[in-house]
């Protein structure tokens, strides 16, 4: 999928979906070159599949722009959107066979490695962000998708709560939740992956 975004205002949204209800296609094409970046990359997130999150993508835009009408303008288009693709992608997993919340650590480099002093800095760093979100990927559906939209994504726990139907309190409790789980799939990592974990989760308190 394409990932060509482009950023919109508040205002030029309003318009295009006001045309799009009207059945303009070039406003329906704006919109979706406005988020199939965000959403496409909240989806592979995930399902952890290209092919599976391209599809889930399709079919999000296509349940949207078919449901139009009842969009309210009252609440961002991304987060009716992304409400959706949550949706979707709920659907998707629960087809699948569940994965494992074991990790082999014994694949993964540790911190008293002998040549890790040649491991350039830059290349560590990449390693300690691929454990941390490989850790991400064990986490339970609403767990993942909590933690993909607060850090990823950036947004609040109100919209969030919006998004995944669920009361603030309870993502804030996913959350804790997934730190937790987190915390203690990391520490027996390098502690370069720990360290970035506790950076990361550092915007949650």
């Amino acid at each position: 999928m394409a990932t060509n975004a482009t950023t919109i205002t508040r205002e030029h949204e309003r318009d295009l979906i006001a045309q799009a209800k009207q059945g303009d296609r070039v406003a329906l094409r704006e919109l979706v070159d406005s988020h199939k970046e965000r959403l496409y990359g909240f989806i592979f997130r995930m399902v952890r599949n290209q092919h599976d999150a391209e599809d889930i993508c399709q079919d999000a835009f296509l349940k949207a722009f078919a449901s139009l009408e009842s969009f309210s303008t009252e609440y961002r288009f991304s987060t009716w959107l992304f409400t959706i693709g949550y949706r979707v992608c709920l659907n998707n997993l629960r087809r699948k066979k569940p994965v494992s919340s074991e990790l082999d650590f014994t694949t993964l480099p540790g911190s008293d490695s002998g040549d890790s002093n040649d491991i350039l800095e830059s290349e560590d760093a990449a390693k300690a962000k691929s454990m941390v979100w490989a850790c991400v990927d064990r986490l339970s559906p609403p767990q993942r998708a909590t933690v993909l939209l607060f850090y990823k994504q950036e947004l609040g726990c109100h919209e969030i709560a919006r998004i995944l139907q669920m009361p603030p309190a309870t993502v804030k409790s996913h959350l804790h939740r997934a730190r937790a789980c987190l915390r203690e799939l990391l520490e027996p990592m390098t502690d370069r992956a720990y360290e970035t974990f506790r950076n990361f989760a550092q915007r949650a308190g």
